[in-house]
């Protein structure tokens, strides 16, 4: 709970309204059948006056009681919705903080659920709890003192009657807590497989794989049906259960009282107020049954996200403004392992690249090369040894400075919904038209943009499903030069462009960024030919730098990719 106090604080006010308006609902709740008894014993008397002015207090409670429970419900919806809404932009908030490890320790799609199921979840417990917080103790206590006031001598049938039904609602609670604690992890897995299958929805049909995937989904779906289900059961059992327990206790009241009516006639008009009791009493119960099972679904909920909000960026940058730095990179003795594995993907790397150079970096797959860009942004932190940039280690810079000396552009181009020019903007907020044009110029961009009807303004749509995969890298790189960075990254970032916009986008590079540090990496040799310095990397290791030329002489790793790109070409 202590997630949730710091946010109950800010809604003080609300959470006061609540609390009071829901005592007046018990109090109204519970003096209505002893106000309902007094018109009774009024009726046996033929006392017309005060049948009269009891029923306009009857009334009056009732009214109270309505108002009363009005607000009570618009100030915990108020409450419920408030808190949600604030600690779904805090987890929001602290996850933008993680590292890329830190993303991958979760996923995606549980920190999602996260951020939406559970929450949800808390919310409507919170609007449970400030509805019946209050009432539930009031209502009980109230209850049992009045009815135990009204026949003193049937107070073993309240007992009894509540030993039943809190013995079922231990039962059947006990066992819900641990089946919602399973549901949660059924929603993450249905969620997981939805969202994989949708995402990977070419790869599916390619396949032919649309069987598989809905076996694998229906599996998941009937597992989280099956736990649902029992829950559904036990419900279902419950609700009979308390009744009985109460009409049982109810029926051997009247069956009692009937039999002594001679010698006490006074409980012929308490016998609907105490069977009203009863009811109170029974309600009262199950109501804190459940909201102890729905409390202890929530807290597992809380216990999810205070997972979350706890955890610790494993990265943390020098606070501070963007301060100009300059575009030299250099790598001493790096070595880096992902989380979790057993063997360093990057083996002593050292090497040095001044500003402005132009930089290839090849092997085969596997070999450590997007691994070693994504060290040069610092999206990582390398295990042993430093990467610099303009002469300053990394963890030394602050991280808008390393934003904006360094643009990252990946080879599977990330768009999100809304405009090219929101898009463009991610990279440069204040960017005007004629630096979009002249950003779109350089990646080759502005021949598809210019023909459409909005321009800038066209819409992407969600995943960028309008645009193809060669236009969606064009405008990732026009979103990466637009800021004009000192660093540019291009992980395989033309792999979807034909020969002829690859050379255009490289010449335009050249020509316009000239000044600008460019990192290539490539599956190609003929996509970093020229570059001033190739390196070549295997097996997480650095096994040779240098131009083209003393490559193919003297580097056996680059002569082997070269000699077998140069075959596939001549087979085509």
């Amino acid at each position: 709970m202590k997630l949730l106090k710091p946010y109950l604080a800010r809604f003080k006010g609300d959470v006061w309204w609540a609390i009071v308006s829901v005592a007046v609902v018990a109090f109204a709740t519970l003096w209505q059948p002893r106000v309902l008894q007094q018109i009774m014993t009024a009726i046996i008397a033929n006392d017309k006056a005060t049948v009269f002015r009891l029923g306009l207090w009857l009334v009056a409670l009732g009214v109270i009681g309505i108002g009363a429970g009005v607000i009570n419900t618009v100030y915990s919806a108020r409450i419920a919705l408030n808190v949600a809404t604030n600690l779904r932009a805090d987890v929001y908030r602290h996850v933008q903080t993680f590292a890329y490890a830190d993303v991958e320790q979760f996923s995606p799609s549980n920190l999602v659920v996260r951020m939406t199921n559970d929450i949800n979840q808390i919310q409507q417990v919170l609007m449970a709890v400030f509805q019946q917080v209050t009432r539930i103790p009031l209502l009980f206590f109230g209850a049992l003192v009045l009815a135990l006031v009204t026949i003193p001598s049937l107070w073993w049938i309240i007992l009894v009657m509540m030993a039943a039904i809190i013995g079922v609602s231990w039962f059947a609670f006990q066992k819900m807590g641990k089946l919602f604690g399973r549901t949660q992890k059924l929603v993450e897995r249905v969620n997981t497989i939805a969202r994989e299958n949708l995402m990977g929805i070419r790869v599916v049909k390619s396949f032919v794989q649309e069987d598989n995937q809905i076996k694998t989904f229906a599996k998941a779906s009937d597992a989280m049906r099956d736990v649902n289900t029992k829950i559904g059961d036990l419900f279902a059992i419950l609700m009979p259960a308390f009744f009985l327990a109460c009409n049982l206790a109810i029926g051997v009241s009247v069956f009692l009282i009937g039999r002594n009516i001679t010698a006490h006639p006074a409980y012929l008009a308490a016998i609907s107020s105490y069977t009203s009791y009863l009811f109170q009493i029974m309600f009262a119960v199950i109501n804190a049954g459940f909201m102890t099972t729905f409390a202890a679904r929530a807290m597992i909920s809380i216990g999810r996200l205070e997972t979350v909000m706890t955890h610790a960026p494993s990265m943390h940058f020098v606070a501070g403004p963007s301060q100009p730095v300059g575009g030299s990179i250099a790598f001493d003795h790096v070595s880096f392992t992902y989380p979790g594995d057993d063997q360093p993907t990057l083996r002593d790397i050292s090497f040095t690249v001044p500003a402005g150079a132009q930089v290839g970096i090849v092997g085969a797959t596997g070999s450590g090369k997007t691994t070693l860009a994504q060290l040069i942004p610092r999206l990582f932190d390398p295990d042993t040894g430093t990467v610099t940039l303009g002469g300053v280690d990394l963890r030394e810079l602050s991280q808008a400075t390393i934003r904006d000396t360094v643009s990252f552009v990946l080879q599977r181009s990330t768009l999100f919904s809304g405009t090219i020019a929101a898009n463009l903007r991610q990279a440069q907020p204040s960017a005007a038209l004629p630096q979009m044009e002249r950003a779109a110029g350089i990646a080759q961009a502005a021949e598809f943009i210019e023909r459409l009807p909005e321009r800038y303004d066209a819409p992407v749509e969600e995943r960028s499903a309008n645009f193809s995969g060669g236009q969606k890298q064009r405008l990732a790189i026009t979103r990466g030069v637009i800021a004009e960075p000192k660093v540019l990254i291009l992980d395989d970032a033309t792999s979807a462009l034909d020969a002829r916009s690859e050379k255009l986008v490289q010449e335009a590079l050249g020509k316009h960024l000239a000044h600008t540090t460019t990192v290539i990496i490539a599956e190609k040799i003929s996509s970093i030919i020229h570059a001033d310095e190739i390196l070549v990397l295997a097996d997480g290791r650095l096994v040779g730098h240098g131009t083209h030329r003393e490559l193919v002489a003297n580097n056996p790793t680059y002569q082997e990719i070269y000699r077998t790109q140069k075959a596939k070409e001549a087979a085509q």
